[in-house]
């Protein structure tokens, strides 16, 4: 079983030229939190092209069951011999909850939710000419998740528990990762944590290099990411080597040149899948869900890598993270070398 827990977000994609980022007074790139008024200051900015129910740990877990469909659909021997996925997160009593909820359970992801009088939250996309996506995030209910919401059987029954550094943005919601995690440790589940925007570690670095080692054994960072973590601003291989202690195996991504895996001192670098690029909304975290499925299925870290430079690549070539959306057909072949190798 794979186990996460995170922000779940309604995600509104919008596409907006590059000026309108100027105007916004942001980086682009950027996760900002911000309120509601600001939100929809950001929302007027361009035109709305899709509405996708996200967030980045719900991403990932969305990412493995739509991996664990598609061998199945060509394997029908090997339906069920993946664990079931499993999501915790905390949403409001309204109609984005709802559709929420009925959106993991479509795509065979249990839902583990909790119910706030807050409501649900959302992230206001923006997509510019270049496929760069800037992101403006009310949390809404999300910061309201409580280690009561977390399921402890599951966690411990799990393979491997998935979550991400957006649970540092609340005292509660840290409170509730660190417990999580000490669970799945007692019980010897793997730990995989992606930090995953690079504005996280610039309000929480210290807290986060306290308490990295020892918990994570999968750390997923872009290289700006792990840059600001360990201080070391030089090359991808003095970046990689600097976070070598942070955990066992550090999956760095680089963007369109791959990635780079460093996995218990030995560096695996895998290229990019070749990919049209329309929105990298969500590439994070196909990334991770493509890495964490070949854990599953007993792949080494050089054919995680390159199961999850594969999903990225499909990702960053349809609008927000649709999985129903990827282009099977001319992904298949690749996927199949990669995920499926085991099977004879």
């Amino acid at each position: 079983m794979l186990y996460g827990f995170g922000n779940p977000l309604m995600d509104i994609i919008v596409r907006v030229p590059h000026e309108a980022i100027a105007r916004l007074g942001v980086a682009a790139g950027s996760m900002n939190l911000v309120d509601y008024e600001r939100q929809q200051e950001a929302l007027n900015a361009g035109v709305v092209v899709r509405q996708l129910p996200g967030g980045s740990c719900a991403n990932t877990v969305r990412g493995v069951r739509w991996l664990r469909w598609l061998r199945e659909q060509r394997y029908s021997h090997a339906a069920g011999t993946l664990l079931t996925a499993a999501y915790t997160g905390a949403v409001g009593r309204d109609r984005d909850g709802q559709g929420f909820e009925a959106l993991l359970e479509t795509e065979g992801v249990i839902p583990l939710l909790a119910r706030k009088r807050t409501p649900t939250g959302s992230s206001v996309i923006l997509v510019t000419p270049d496929s760069q996506r800037t992101m403006f995030t009310y949390l809404g209910a999300c910061r309201e998740l409580e280690e009561a919401d977390l399921d402890r059987v599951r966690i411990r029954e799990a393979s491997i528990l998935h979550t991400t550094g957006y649970m540092w943005d609340t005292e509660n919601q840290e409170r509730a990762a660190r417990s999580a995690v000490t669970t799945a440790r007692a019980a010897r589940t793997l730990v995989s944590f992606d930090v995953a925007d690079p504005f996280v570690v610039k309000r929480y670095r210290e807290s986060l290099l306290q308490w990295i080692p020892g918990n994570v054994d999968v750390l997923f960072a872009n290289q700006e990411e792990l840059q600001e973590l360990t201080g070391r601003h030089g090359d991808e291989q003095a970046t990689l080597r600097a976070a070598a202690d942070l955990a066992p195996t550090v999956a760095m991504k680089t963007g369109a040149r791959g990635c780079a895996v460093m996995h218990r001192g030995t560096v695996y670098r895998c290229a990019a899948h070749p990919a049209e690029r329309v929105d990298t909304t969500g590439a994070g975290d196909a990334f991770a869900a493509g890495y964490l499925f070949g854990l599953l299925y007993g792949l080494e870290a050089a054919g995680c890598a390159a199961a999850a430079n594969i999903v990225a690549g499909g990702i960053v070539s349809v609008d927000g993270c649709n999985y129903d959306a990827l282009p099977v057909e001319r992904m298949r072949p690749a996927i199949e070398r990669v995920l499926v190798a085991d099977t004879r």
